[in-house]
């Protein structure tokens, strides 16, 4: 019963406001928290059929679909190199035939020349149909340096967590009664040709809060996992203790990492009699490659003198032997410059930076002096360039170049030589009529904010506008090829430029465009920074006139899942549709859920009152109100989602159902964080986005019912 207002006034006051108990509020969707339990599944079968039923009945939703899957689904691709061991290449190839992917190798001869000989070592699709298992991949660790043995790791629909298993490389077969770590998030390493360092789930208490391994041990060959000797171990409220190998030519050094939180971690190099011994880093640094016996790290703050964003090296042996060793500065970027990708050849190290968000990769080679002399590649401008993998065995490496409207290519490269061309895809559409251009919006703080906007020529504005970014995490965001990045909803850029919209890569605070303070200006208390950002960018597209207010769609993932959730709360008036993938939504369950804890870091402690003052101020799900005209969003996750609990997508769209909002909602059962588990999934995906987009920003109006 209500109290009259006079007589809950009076109870009110009878004690002090301390002392009046404060129950915390029931959540009536925590139910979609159980992954796969009856009713939550429920609601996501209805949900799903009825955004499938009605955008697949779209007229164009066919043709997308098709073309989509003609872009993604294709044999002309890149060869990318997953990785150089010793004199071979390894490679994991997709095509229509193989959507799970080819394992394969070649050698290292013939891949740089353009004419690799391939041996496939394990076929994913088969093995998966053999086993009844559906195995997505997710890489493999050699030993070093004869790179005869690996360990493979699988993960059933895509999951983060995988099993762990032995094979060899040259009979091409697991190995029988070889080493398997079961089902876990594991992290290996060889410890010798009979040994590994296994972090995993060793059963009760081995387990962070964050759900992953605590504790590492030495495993050696012929004895159960659970005989094996732990070396180390770490706090449950720490975030990860994780294991890897470095290869410098034959040797292989081993290293400790234990994270304290997302951004500051104690290394320790592994000696050989299984002591941990420190690295003289801070905390913030990382740790990138060993060449020829130096550690190069990165620095995310100052240190010693140096700024944040350089390059710095150490000699191992020093530290193993107990010594203090001197710390050499190796680059140091302008203010316009960030380091992104580092990897060692055998004498010369290779560094892909950003320039003003144009991508540039430089070799570096020691000197007798000490010091470390650059030399530039000439690549193509104004794209971007991801350092794939370099050889330790020779001075070689290999790089993708490519742009909006700019096919990629594969390039080797030699010091002192011109960038050979290994592979080179061919244009998958008419890029004469578009064109890119680099703007700069100002946000709300006065910082600019670059941004990529590829239109048709000759259109005028303002049109639809779809704008793409993550901002966080240190994540850049640079332009790729318009046929298809499936984390940025696959061909729909292309689609949508192609009906004279505009699309818009926007690299708002948050990621490295410009090194790590373009990343702290965003972390804890400064999130807004983000929003805002992204917003300046909304604002500069109408201030201009490519676009109004109310025909700008937002996209994101994952960590941009919750900027573009948090820009259809705070921004219902300038955004017409919201693309919303693998998104966090409740940051007050968030630390709570699967991987969460791990990204404190970034985000704050929402169960401390200080933390959750500010988190509180944009958490998308708390946020949400009656009587407030939302843009209808376009929301998708997968139920195997071992990273970002589908719950967020689930209870955001639960939330909008009882607010009479329209939304349209797609869950596809595997895929992991990535959301989908194979290209044709990911086409399937980007076909529904882009019909929605028609359908909200378009010409063609579909009705996105919010009932059950």
């Amino acid at each position: 019963m209500k109290l009259p207002r006079f007589l809950a006034i009076l109870a009110a006051a009878a004690l002090p406001s301390a002392a009046v108990p404060q129950p915390a509020p029931v959540d009536p969707h925590a139910f979609l928290e159980q992954v796969e339990g009856a009713e939550a599944i429920a609601a996501v079968k209805r949900w799903n059929a009825r955004t499938e039923a009605t955008l697949t009945a779209q007229p164009r939703f066919a043709g997308y679909r098709r073309r989509a899957e003609a872009l993604l689904v294709n044999d002309a691709q890149l060869a990318e190199p997953e990785r150089v061991i010793g004199k071979r290449v390894l490679n994991v190839w997709h095509d229509a035939k193989n959507p799970r992917g080819l394992w394969r190798i070649a050698d290292l001869a013939g891949f740089a020349a353009g004419k690799p000989a391939w041996t496939v070592l394990i076929d994913i699709d088969a093995l998966g149909k053999a086993e009844g298992r559906s195995w997505v991949w997710h890489g493999a660790k050699c030993r070093t340096p004869a790179y005869d043995r690996c360990m493979v790791a699988l993960a059933d629909g895509g999951t983060d967590a995988v099993v762990e298993r032995e094979f060899d490389v040259a009979r091409r077969r697991f190995v029988d009664g070889g080493f398997v770590v079961p089902e876990a998030k594991t992290e290996v390493a060889w410890a010798g040709p009979d040994a590994l360092y296994v972090a995993t789930d060793f059963g009760p208490g081995s387990l962070t809060s964050s759900g992953y391994a605590r504790r590492l041990k030495l495993w050696r060959r012929g004895t159960p996992l659970s005989a094996a000797r732990q070396i180390a171990e770490i706090a449950a409220d720490d975030v990860e203790l994780s294991v890897s190998t470095i290869g410098d030519g034959d040797t292989a050094w081993p290293i400790a990492t234990r994270a304290i939180d997302f951004y500051r971690h104690e290394v320790s190099h592994i000696a050989a009699d299984g002591r941990l011994v420190r690295s003289p880093l801070p905390v913030d640094a990382d740790i990138h490659d060993i060449l020829n016996g130096r550690v190069v790290a990165q620095l995310n703050g100052t240190w010693r003198g140096m700024p944040a964003g350089s390059l710095v090296a150490y000699e191992l042996a020093d530290v193993l032997a107990g010594r203090a060793p001197a710390i050499e500065q190796v680059m140091v970027p302008t203010a316009s410059q960030s380091i992104e990708e580092v990897a060692a050849g055998r004498s010369v190290l290779w560094v892909k930076l950003l320039d003003d968000v144009s991508g540039k990769l430089v070799s570096l080679r020691r000197g007798a002096d000490g010091r470390w002399a650059q030399s530039a590649a000439t690549l193509p401008a104004s794209a971007t360039v991801h350092l794939e993998a370099a050889a330790g065995s020779r001075d070689i490496a290999f790089a993708t170049v490519q742009g909006m409207l700019l096919p990629p290519t594969l390039y080797a490269l030699t010091p002192g030589a011109p960038p050979r061309v290994v592979q080179a895809l061919p244009k998958r559409f008419d890029a004469t009529a578009m064109q890119v251009e680099q703007r700069f919006a100002t946000s709300k703080d006065g910082t600019r904010i670059p941004y990529f906007l590829v239109r048709r020529k000759g259109v005028a504005g303002p049109v639809p506008a779809l704008i793409h970014a993550y901002g966080g995490f240190r994540n850049a965001q640079t332009p790729t090829y318009l046929t298809g990045e499936p984390y940025r909803a696959g061909p729909t850029g292309l689609f949508w430029v192609e009906e004279g919209n505009a699309y818009v890569l926007a690299n708002i605070r948050g990621g490295s465009e410009y090194g790590p303070a373009w990343h702290d200006a965003t972390v804890r208390e400064k999130h807004q920074n983000a929003f805002d950002d992204f917003y300046a960018v909304a604002e500069d597209l109408v201030r201009t006139g490519v676009s109004a207010r109310g025909r700008i769609a937002a996209s994101g993932r994952s960590n941009g899942g919750l900027l573009v959730a948090a820009a259809m709360t705070q921004r219902p008036d300038m955004f017409g549709a919201i693309v919303m993938g693998s998104p966090l939504t409740d940051m007050k369950r968030y630390s709570h859920l699967l991987a969460g804890a791990s990204w404190m870091g970034e985000y704050g402690d929402p169960d401390k009152p200080e933390d959750w003052a500010f988190i509180s101020r944009y958490s998308p799900y708390q946020a949400l109100k009656a009587g407030v005209r939302y843009p209808a969003p376009f929301i998708y996750t997968s139920t195997k989602d071992d990273r970002v609990h589908p719950a967020h997508a689930r209870k955001f769209a639960a939330r909008l159902q009882d607010l009479g909002s329209p939304f349209h909602y797609y869950e596809a059962l595997e895929g992991g964080h990535a959301a989908g588990a194979d290209r044709r999934e990911d086409a399937y995906r980007a076909a529904l986005i882009t019909t929605y987009l028609d359908a909200t920003l378009g010409t063609e109006k579909v009705a996105a019912r919010s009932r059950r």
